[in-house]
């Protein structure tokens, strides 16, 4: 059984008592800005994930690094690094003759905040939780700018009293997807440790540009047109009231779900991978929950014949043809979906829906990415399902190794959406486990932990 806990206000610090110290803007160098272009032109994909993204990375306490060194060596870095990546002191705009969003490369300069907070790490508690307190780590307006000029990239170097400190970083989604972010961190840590960058990065949105005349050749059942045109997320936070429950599942216990789909598997495409098991194991939890209980007989079985649609981020760098180069830096993710009736996911084997899961990714071929890519040219819109499974699982932020050592913990500041399952690497243990992180109203959430248990078993 995975171990799982739900929230215990009493032992959450509801504010982190964070004073800003100093906030301001940081600028690539001269030439820089007098030679690179002042227009980025983002992809279809880069085009819906207009929305903040921010991750806090916890430092455990270095005597040879204080929080106050580490801050200015940040800055110095952070501007050298924005000559590789100007678009970072950029700004998005609507340009009116394509109607269409770039990012407008005026050199108005990113965010550098620096902040104290009262506590100390160990106070925080238990860093795994989604902690709404977290927020405050993170800054993503700066009180100076007007509205209409916020900088798309925000970094807040924040200290505690005990000597170590948390970097909170503020991203548009438009500029980097998790593992463009990941090469990044790699480049800020060799260019703080006085090395050459890691990986040099390749800023070439059109790579993804859709093709002329456009060619929608597949049917895309997980996009949706807006019908509203003012909707520009994928997807909105919610002010109902949601129960969150973080799922701790150990390597042995990913291991045995791998077991136990590897039984009934048949087809021989589909690997039995961890992630794979994992999303199947959610997305029966998330349909499942949705079904009303026996005392309501006739209900029940309409909510049986309901169909059930998961999402999820495939990466596309190796799957085109030709690929695109591993150190790609905007959004090079295709929502992937598995579709079928609850059900199917309640009677069939565990298997099957691991196999349905898999050959969703399998889907996502050089041909099926170009005609997404058309369909957005051709239609504004957006990927749309019952459940987004959104995964940090293996993306690597907490194994970059800085000068002062890696993070004690890396997380995204977690807001109110109960249509997202958020995947986290494991804290403790051999680092192979996950947590699964779900945030949905009361009745639903026994529910889903129920189906957790009982597929386990």
């Amino acid at each position: 059984m995975g171990d799982s806990y739900q929230e215990y206000s009493p032992l959450l610090l509801r504010d982190l008592k964070v004073t800003i110290k100093e906030s301001s803007l940081i600028f690539p160098s001269e030439e820089t800005l007098t030679h690179e272009s002042k227009s980025m032109f983002l992809s279809n994909v880069d085009q819906v994930l207009n929305f903040d993204v921010q991750t806090v990375h916890f430092f455990r306490p270095n005597k040879d690094y204080p929080p106050e060194i580490v801050s200015e060596m940040l800055r110095k870095a952070l501007v050298r690094e924005m000559d590789v990546y100007v678009f970072l002191a950029g700004r998005l705009r609507l340009n009116p003759s394509s109607g269409r969003l770039d990012i407008d490369c005026n050199g108005a300069g990113a965010g550098f905040v620096t902040a104290e907070s009262e506590y100390t790490l160990e106070e925080l508690g238990d860093l795994v939780y989604p902690n709404p307190a977290f927020v405050e780590l993170v800054t993503s307006q700066l009180q100076s700018l007007p509205k209409d000029d916020q900088p798309l990239f925000a970094f807040q170097v924040t200290s505690f009293k005990c000597g170590g400190f948390a970097m909170g970083i503020s991203t548009n989604h438009t500029m980097f997807d998790g593992l463009s972010f990941k090469t990044f961190l790699d480049n800020l840590a060799s260019l703080l440790s006085e090395k050459p960058l890691s990986t040099p990065p390749c800023n070439d949105r059109t790579l993804l540009k859709a093709r002329t005349p456009p060619r929608v050749t597949f049917p895309h059942h997980e996009l949706v047109q807006l019908q509203d045109s003012e909707t520009t997320t994928v997807f909105e936070a919610t002010s109902e009231h949601l129960d969150f429950n973080i799922f701790k599942l150990s390597s042995q216990q990913i291991s045995r779900l791998k077991e136990k789909a590897s039984e009934t598997i048949s087809s021989v495409c589909v690997r039995v991978t961890g992630f794979n098991v994992v999303t199947a194991l959610v997305w029966r939890c998330r349909a499942l929950s949705l079904v009303e209980e026996e005392e309501e007989e006739e209900e029940e079985v309409d909510d049986l014949e309901k169909e059930s649609t998961i999402l999820y981020a495939v990466d596309i760098r190796g799957r085109l043809d030709p690929p695109l180069p591993s150190s790609y830096t905007g959004n090079a993710v295709l929502t992937a979906y598995a579709k079928a009736k609850r059900k199917v996911l309640l009677e069939e084997p565990f298997g099957r829906t691991v196999e349905m899961v898999g050959e969703g990714a399998n889907r996502i071929t050089n041909e099926y990415t170009r005609s997404a890519i058309d369909w957005g040219e051709m239609y504004k819109g957006f990927p749309h399902g019952e459940v987004l499974v959104s995964s940090w699982w293996k993306l690597g932020f907490a194994e970059v190794e800085y000068p002062w050592g890696k993070p004690k913990y890396c997380c995204p500041v977690v807001y109110h959406r109960k249509d997202i399952v958020l995947l986290f690497p494991d804290i403790d243990g051999d680092g192979k486990g996950v947590y699964v992180l779900a945030a949905l109203p009361s009745k639903e959430m026994t529910k889903f932990q129920k189906w957790f248990e009982d597929t386990l078993c």
